[in-house]
């Protein structure tokens, strides 16, 4: 018998539970997080039937515990298996997070394009039928015999046809869909995702079964549901970029299997997601000649260098004050780089607007591109031409100094390979720079900004 039910307020973020709506969340600080809940004040605590089918377990001494049967299936994706530390782990819940219309349920249908030829792959869509399933995957060249569809809310439903059927993969689109019959409120409340996302996480680990979800994202770009659904997935995979472009980026915000600062680059297609294994190519193509505001600088993704063109642009202000605009590069940081150009090198930036731009929709959050972006504002400022074979890279300090970086001799030998045949880079890093034989660009060390604006010809 259904137990009195009861109103909860739930917050989006952190899933605190409160009995009456705050503005703001006592537990994480949030404002405007509070949802409302319906909740059976008597019912038991949820058990799913993974729970009650789950054998006994006995503490192992960890000495005793091997990894030697660790097993990664390749996804065909270099990109992707980069992202995720060398492939998807057996036994792993992986969440996919992006905007609508990135490239989320495409790239699921490629992965299962690969590994359906060896694979057993039960593919679960909440959102689609089976015909608009089928229509993509006819254009996007998948058949195979190996890959199961099924369209399916229920989450208990969908556990046992994960038992019964046993396959080595398993893909559900998308969990703000999914739906567990014990509890009153809606699909897509943070409730109905928090418990439907462990119910596939112990089905996950009993049969030791990967298990690939798809999650939205709300307006503020972030998963939609509660914030400790992410602390439940073992990854966290989002992509990234302007649907309207062709480019998409692939990063990993969480990983219990590999680094979190890799990034995979696609391009996406009619015929689907493509990978880019030289971003650097992508990001540098259709760069103008003999042109002021504009510099190369590189910065380190995981254990990837990539080149990105930073655009500048100073102007006479048509305003009272002067406008900063910022995009790709972090705003608090350009207004400090302005600062310390107008007091350690005379620069004034005061009555001027200034606009900063990286090409291509890449974020810049390394200190490393400081440099860059300050030779381009200065370049634009002076309508000095920045050399085609110039890359610059290097930290800002508030006194003008530049401070040395990690990976330099990556970072010299990627802009080497490129083509560029001169690196301005801080002074402290060129001691023990250790460089390929056949990698000999001129190496320019600057101590301060001064020295660098110099470098140009300023």
């Amino acid at each position: 018998m259904a137990g009195k039910i009861k109103s909860l307020f739930v917050c989006s973020q952190c899933g605190h539970e409160s009995a009456k709506w705050y503005g703001k969340c006592p537990s994480c600080g949030e404002w405007n997080t509070f949802t409302e809940e319906l909740r059976e004040t008597v019912k038991p605590g949820i058990a799913s039937v993974q729970q009650r089918k789950k054998p006994s377990s006995v503490p192992v001494p960890i000495t005793q515990i091997t990894t030697e049967d660790e097993q990664r299936y390749y996804t065909g994706f270099k990109e992707l298996d980069r992202v995720l530390g060398g492939g998807i782990v057996k036994g792993s819940l992986v969440l996919l997070g992006g905007d609508p219309g990135i490239g989320k349920s495409t790239i699921l249908l490629q992965i299962c394009s690969h590994l359906g030829k060896l694979l057993k792959i039960l593919y679960i869509s909440g959102e689609e039928s089976k015909r608009q399933i089928k229509l993509r995957a006819e254009r996007l060249g998948v058949n195979s015999d190996n890959l199961l569809v099924m369209t399916e809310t229920d989450v208990e439903v969908i556990a046992d046809h994960i038992q019964t059927e046993n396959p080595d993969l398993v893909m559900v689109d998308s969990i703000q869909t999914m739906n567990y019959r014990e509890l009153s409120s809606s699909p897509g409340s943070v409730t109905q995702v928090r418990e439907c996302t462990n119910i596939l996480m112990r089905t996950s680990k009993m049969l030791d079964i990967p298990c690939i979800v798809v999650g939205h994202v709300n307006k503020d770009g972030a998963i939609a549901g509660p914030k400790v659904l992410e602390h439940i997935v073992d990854a966290v995979l989002y992509f990234e970029g302007d649907k309207q472009m062709s480019y998409r980026i692939l990063r990993a915000v969480k990983n219990r299997y590999g680094s979190t600062n890799e990034i995979g680059v696609f391009r996406m297609g009619d015929d689907g997601l493509s990978e880019v294994e030289n971003p650097s190519l992508m990001l540098l193509s259709g760069r103008p000649k003999n042109v002021s505001g504009t510099c190369v600088a590189c910065t380190m993704e995981g254990s990837r260098p990539i080149l990105a063109e930073i655009q500048g642009l100073v102007t006479n202000s048509g305003y009272g004050n002067a406008r900063r605009m910022s995009t790709g590069f972090d705003y608090n940081r350009m207004s400090m780089l302005l600062a310390v150009l107008e007091k350690r090198c005379g620069y004034f930036f005061s009555s001027l607007d200034a606009y900063i731009n990286v090409i291509g929709g890449l974020r810049l959050d390394e200190p490393a591109t400081d440099l860059a972006v300050a030779l381009a504002l200065v370049s634009s400022l002076k309508d000095i031409v920045v050399s085609e074979d110039v890359i610059a890279f290097g930290e800002v300090g508030l006194t003008g100094e530049i401070r040395s970086v990690n990976h330099a001799a990556l970072r010299v030998t990627e802009a080497a390979r490129l083509g560029f045949r001169r690196c301005i880079m801080p002074y402290h890093n060129i001691k023990g720079l250790k460089l390929p034989a056949d990698c000999k660009p001129e190496i320019i060390g600057v101590r301060n900004i001064r020295d660098a604006v110099s470098a140009l010809g300023g």
